[in-house]
């Protein structure tokens, strides 16, 4: 079995203007890497097209035709203070979604053993109704609604290492039994949610708040806590919200993650959630700012996927 690596040209046309860091360069540098290294056991494919129904599992009505509605004709316009869009934004968006659930049939049809998709923008700060840090749909928890109404999955769990908490994917499922919601982040630091009082309806969330200076030795036994609470909810399937700013060289926060720490922090999830859920592992790009430290750490990340075939 190999792993998928699912992207689209369209993130290019998702112009955020000039100087905003979730910019075109961040999906070409990561995409670019991966061509050079040319790796037989990487499968590419592109996104699915799906119907509008798996949004409206994630996001409200009104939200989504509220987007629809809002791409300018030329220009840019924001979702909010941090989140613009241009008219390319559409089919980028669109395919993001479409990225994550072709990752997923791909998984389930046995095309590959699990998956990586590198797309912009990205979606774990995007809530039920509202568009937000350079997120406007929620990649990850369309995935997961995704596995629950089409492949009728009872247990899915979402890791997100982004250095930033995923106040959207918390959001949207803290009322949800079948998902289980685990961020480790920067804590206190943007968006403001995430202490360790926010448990979910169900005790289905776990929020591991980490002080700026937190370096590798302390993040990764911090991260016990994660895998502790994965054995204890057993998923049937596995997301990861992959965003890699919790590199000591992203400029937007202050971890102190290197690159080969995301490849300890994968293989150890994998290892562990083999017995539960047989490596049925797909990620989705969040964020990552430093262009170098992102480009290595989504390298180690998905030699960590491809290892875990074998």
């Amino acid at each position: 079995m190999k792993t998928g690596l699912i992207t689209s040209d369209t993130y290019k046309n998702h112009n955020t203007g000039n100087g905003h860091p979730e910019k075109i360069d961040r999906v070409t540098t990561v995409i670019d890497n991966f061509k050079k290294l040319n790796n037989k056991n990487l499968i590419w494919k592109k996104p699915v097209k799906f119907d509008q129904s798996f949004l409206i599992n994630t996001h409200s009505l009104e939200y989504i035709n509220q987007v629809s509605q809002s791409f300018p004709k030329n220009g840019l316009a924001f979702l909010d203070g941090d989140t613009v869009i241009s008219p390319g934004s559409k089919d980028a968006t669109t395919d993001a979604v479409g990225s994550i659930i072709a990752a997923i049939d791909g998984v389930q049809n046995k095309e590959f053993k699990n998956a990586f998709c590198a797309v912009r923008p990205p979606g774990h700060h995007a809530e039920k109704e509202k568009a937000m840090g350079f997120c406007i749909y929620n990649n990850v928890a369309v995935g997961a609604n995704y596995l629950i109404e089409k492949y009728r999955y009872n247990k899915v769990a979402i890791i997100d290492f982004d250095v930033h908490h995923g106040n959207g994917t918390q959001d949207i499922f803290y009322e949800n039994e079948k998902v289980l919601y685990i961020s480790t982040h920067q804590y206190p630091y943007y968006p403001g949610s995430g202490s360790e009082k926010e448990k979910g309806k169900f005790n289905n969330i776990l929020n591991i708040p980490l002080e700026a200076g937190t370096n590798a030795e302390e993040y990764l036994n911090a991260y016990e806590n994660v895998l502790s609470k994965l054995k204890d909810f057993k998923p049937e399937f596995l997301l990861f919200s992959a965003g890699f700013d919790a590199h000591i060289d992203d400029p937007l926060a202050q971890l102190r993650l290197e690159s080969e720490d995301f490849y300890k922090i994968t293989k150890r999830t994998l290892e562990i959630s083999k017995s539960f859920c047989n490596g049925n592992v797909v990620s989705i790009l969040e964020g990552g700012y430093d262009l170098k430290a992102l480009q290595d750490s989504t390298q180690r990340h998905v030699a960590a996927l491809l290892e875990f075939n074998w």
